[in-house]
């Protein structure tokens, strides 16, 4: 690590891989902006790092809108320190089968998912830029390989690999590496929602999907956390413009 501890954002950090991932880059010795739509719903991920001894900021923004993510990042800068580290993690599910999707649902995942992590690296890039070293982390998902009902979530993040490997060539030059994680099936209030979506048990909708992966198990959000810890360290400089599948298993 630097002489003075990094700052790191992570986007949609309030719950489930946003949380977990907040928490570990805060126990890997960086200060953290957690963000989220509302800066009170980051509270308890707030007080779980500086009952850890950690140091943290909670956030309110709109990830889709240009004034409140510049505000943030300002805000975050002036607070904790020019983030060097950014986890672009935000993200909302509005899913249906083609027939059925409006626009406004195809509309608001592209604004979280893609606008979102277009702004949010636009706007802490040039403090990575000044001080030659960055670390910018994706969410990506295996759905950009297609899944049913989710035309605008695949499309999406699929999206997001491209954009990564784009930013990757464009900012590696000024020592920003640029990856992406693409969780498989991962336990969480989303996933919870796909179930109930769909009217099937949470329980049975993981146990279903254990049997498919080779490792016999659902993944959990601190088994993401710990492969973006990886790619945010100091260690990880030579990884750049890659997706990482955590999904128990490969996938192509």
């Amino acid at each position: 690590m630097s002489e003075e501890p990094r700052v790191a954002i992570v986007t949609g950090a309030a719950r489930g891989i946003g949380a977990a991932t907040a928490r570990r880059l805060a126990a890997d010795g960086m200060a953290v902006a957690v963000v989220d739509i509302e800066e009170a719903a980051t509270k308890e991920t707030v007080d779980a790092i500086a009952a850890a001894g950690g140091r943290s900021l909670g956030v309110g923004a709109d990830v889709s809108d240009r004034e409140q993510v510049e505000a943030a990042v300002e805000r975050i800068a002036a607070e904790l320190g020019a983030p060097t580290v950014l986890v672009n993690n935000a993200g909302v599910l509005r899913d249906n089968l083609l027939f059925k999707m409006t626009s406004a649902d195809w509309d608001t995942v592209m604004g979280v998912h893609l606008r979102g992590a277009f702004l949010f690296s636009q706007a802490a890039q040039k403090h990575m830029v000044e001080r030659k070293w960055g670390r910018i982390v994706n969410l990506s998902s295996t759905s950009a390989l297609g899944n049913r009902g989710q035309a605008n979530y695949a499309a999406a993040k699929a999206g997001l690999q491209g954009f990564t490997k784009t930013l990757a060539i464009e900012l590696g030059p000024f020592g920003v590496t640029v990856n992406a994680v693409a969780p498989g099936f991962i336990v969480t209030d989303m996933t919870a929602a796909t179930a109930a979506r769909i009217k099937v048990d949470f329980d049975d909708f993981q146990k279903h999907a254990a049997a498919e992966i080779p490792v016999r198990r659902p993944g959990r959000p601190e088994d993401v956390a710990h492969t973006i810890s990886f790619l945010a360290s100091e260690g990880a400089g030579f990884v750049s413009g890659q997706v990482i599948y955590v999904a128990g298993g490969p996938r192509d």
